[in-house]
């Protein structure tokens, strides 16, 4: 075995249930951000600005349109042909029932790929999730996994300790060993929550894996493995085993799963790129089409926003981003809102914490959400699906979804 070959596994597979119609039909990874970048760009450049070439990616729901996101690697040097990037699909006729199939969860995701970690044989596994925005060298949470010699390793950030409900929540002794992990707790004792990204010992991981699936997938479903999520049974068995550490990321990092999350992380960067976007040294790389410069033109109102590449805004935009090739005409109002590509918002329009996804038409005087809406309240953004459209004068309350290719 080569004590230096790390794999790495970014799990983004995920229907992304809880981002409603934005996720009807596509990945949640393939989620723009920030205008000009895909969330799935955030792993796939942190992993290759750290060196690491040998880079697995699990695909399953719309796995097609990830597949063309990702574009071969190319954008990140991972097309090659050795290492570089592999999609990892569901398989069928390769295995046994609860092998085979969408996997039912990311513990059991591992699972079904546990020979083929094993064959690859590397020194350490390194497992991201494809729905977070940070900025992190993988190579300081290696050399804490190497020098504690841990069998797992959770890179860990703080945060508001009333958002911990949401996440895995840590706690380690002085010497960094978990000594409590509580998966999404209804009552969380500490901000200090899994980041997602985890280091495991392959040697270890692989039979712990096994081990779990002998207790659990006799009482689970048919094509269920019972292992479900990793906070669920696979970190708690490693945490008992008494070798699991911590290592704490620093800078930003958000959670982008939920509609008033997404929102968040946009209003977070609208004026600082917050130590993620912008360092030339360590680049977010992503594979999308070349468009010629944004124009505001006369009348053109702008303030705490970002215009991505071929949009034009003859409006007002107000704290809010506005995709690729997305129009803003005379009169129309965007904002505390994200329009995606190639969608427009006609003359005397106006637009206030929504998502708009590609595509879309919002009509001439047409009304969407509300300006008195709690930011915090995923459930009162509204959500407008691909190419759907609000007729002339349509009033969208807040909270509304629209559903891709509908009318209102």
């Amino acid at each position: 075995m080569n004590r230096s070959h790390v794999l790495a596994l970014v799990q983004a597979g995920g229907a992304g249930g809880r981002m409603d119609v934005l996720t009807r039909e596509r990945a949640k990874p393939t989620l723009p951000f920030a205008g000009t970048f895909q969330l799935v760009d955030f792993p796939l450049s942190n992993l290759a600005n750290s060196g690491i070439t040998d880079v697995w990616m699990s695909v399953q729901f719309q796995g097609a349109g990830l597949g063309e996101g990702v574009a071969n690697g190319r954008p990140w040097d991972l097309d090659r042909n050795r290492g570089g990037l592999r999609l990892l699909m569901p398989q069928q006729g390769t295995g046994s029932t609860d092998e085979e199939g969408f996997a039912k969860g990311n513990a059991d995701e591992l699972y079904r790929f546990r020979d083929q970690v094993v064959d690859d044989a590397p020194e350490v596994l390194v497992v991201l999730s494809a729905d977070h925005v940070y900025r992190f060298d993988v190579n300081e949470a290696l050399e804490t996994h190497r020098r504690k010699g841990a069998e797992c390793t959770i890179v860990t950030t703080t945060i508001p300790v009333e958002e911990a409900s949401d996440h895995a929540t840590v706690v380690a002794n002085r010497q960094g060993r978990v000594t409590d992990f509580a998966y999404k707790p209804d009552k969380p004792a500490t901000g200090t929550v899994a980041t997602e990204i985890f280091l495991y010992d392959p040697a270890v991981l692989v039979p712990v894996l096994e081990e779990l699936h002998r207790e659990l997938g006799a009482d689970a479903d048919e094509g269920d493995s019972g292992l479900g999520d990793y906070g669920e049974h696979l970190v708690p068995r490693l945490v008992e085993r008494g070798k699991t550490y911590v290592h704490q990321m620093t800078g930003y990092w958000k959670d982008l799963g939920q509609p008033a999350k997404y929102l968040a992380a946009h209003h977070d960067v609208l004026t600082d790129d917050l130590g993620v976007l912008g360092d030339l040294d360590w680049p977010i790389l992503s594979h999308q089409q070349q468009r010629p410069a944004a124009r505001v033109l006369d009348g053109g109102r702008v303030s705490d926003s970002l215009l991505s590449p071929g949009s034009c805004v003859s409006g007002t935009v107000i704290r809010s981003v506005i995709g690729p090739g997305a129009v803003v005409e005379e009169g129309a109002l965007v904002r505390d809102s994200v329009v995606f590509r190639d969608s427009v918002v006609r003359a005397g329009a106006r637009i206030d914490w929504a998502i708009v996804d590609q595509d879309c038409e919002i009509g001439p005087d047409a009304g969407v959400g509300s300006p008195d809406t709690d930011p915090d309240d995923s459930d009162a953004i509204v959500l407008i699906g691909r190419g759907s459209t609000v007729g002339r004068d349509v009033t969208l309350p807040e909270g509304a979804r629209l559903e891709p290719g509908s009318s209102a």
